[in-house]
C-alpha cells in the first residue's frame, strides 16, 4: 500500500484588520490566530491617529508589541518614514513580512522576531513614536518603558502610545509616572489608551 507523507502546513491567517487612513486606506492585512493577539479596534485607532496628527510625517516608529501590525502599518500609511516591528510569535512575524511586501513597503520596515525586552536590548537608534500595546496578561508596560529609558531609545519630543486594560497608575509605578506627561487619554470598551511624552526635557536628550 502506497502512503504519502503529509506536507508541513503553513500557519494560515484566520483574521484580517483594515488600514483606516492614509495612502493604504481600506487595505486589509492578515494576521494569525494567536493567544493574546488583540488588534486595536477601528474606533480607538481613529482616535489614536487623530492624536498623532502632526507627529507622523517622516517619523521613525517602534511598534514594540506588534501583533497584527495594525498600528505600525497605519503609521506608515499616514506618512511615517520607517517602522520597526517586534513580534515574538514566529508565524505572525512572517505574516508581518508578507504584509510589508503586499504594501510594497519592505524597504521601510524592520521586523524583529523576538520578545520586546530582548529586542530592545539590541537597539541603539532613537524613535519619534513608540506604540506599547502588549498582551494585557504579560504586564509589559513598565519593563518596556524602562528599557526605552535605559537604552536611550526615546528623545525629548518622542510620543508614546500606551494601551492597557487598567488605569495608567495601575500599570506604571509612581517613579515612572513622574517622568512622563499624559497628553491625551480615552477609554474604548476594555481598552484604556494614553499618549505620553517625556516630562523632563533636559534629562532625555
Amino acid at each position: 500500500m502506497k502512503t504519502s507523507a503529509k506536507k508541513p502546513t503553513k500557519a494560515k491567517p484566520t483574521n484580517q484588520v483594515r488600514i483606516i487612513g492614509g495612502q493604504h486606506r481600506r487595505r486589509l492585512l492578515s494576521f494569525v490566530d494567536a493567544q493574546g493577539l488583540r488588534p486595536t479596534p477601528d474606533r480607538l485607532k481613529e482616535t489614536i491617529f487623530n492624536w498623532l496628527t502632526g507627529y507622523l510625517t517622516d517619523a521613525k516608529v517602534l511598534d514594540a508589541c506588534a501583533g497584527s501590525g495594525a498600528l505600525g502599518f497605519e503609521a506608515l500609511s499616514r506618512g511615517a518614514k520607517q517602522v520597526t516591528f517586534i513580534e515574538p510569535h514566529a508565524a505572525q512575524a512572517r505574516m508581518l513580512t508578507q504584509n510589508a511586501e503586499l504594501l510594497k513597503r519592505s524597504d521601510q520596515v524592520v521586523i524583529l522576531h523576538a520578545d520586546a525586552i530582548s529586542a530592545l536590548k539590541t537597539m541603539k537608534d532613537k524613535f519619534d513614536i513608540v506604540f506599547i500595546d502588549p498582551p494585557y496578561a504579560l504586564d509589559l508596560w513598565q519593563p518596556i518603558l524602562q528599557s526605552l529609558l535605559d537604552r536611550e531609545l526615546i528623545h525629548a519630543d518622542s510620543t508614546i502610545y500606551l494601551e492597557s486594560d487598567k488605569p495608567i497608575d495601575a500599570v506604571l509605578d509612581d517613579k515612572m509616572l513622574e517622568q512622563f506627561t499624559t497628553l491625551k487619554s480615552t477609554k474604548v470598551g476594555q481598552a484604556m489608551a494614553y499618549l505620553l511624552m517625556p516630562k523632563d526635557k533636559d534629562a532625555i536628550k
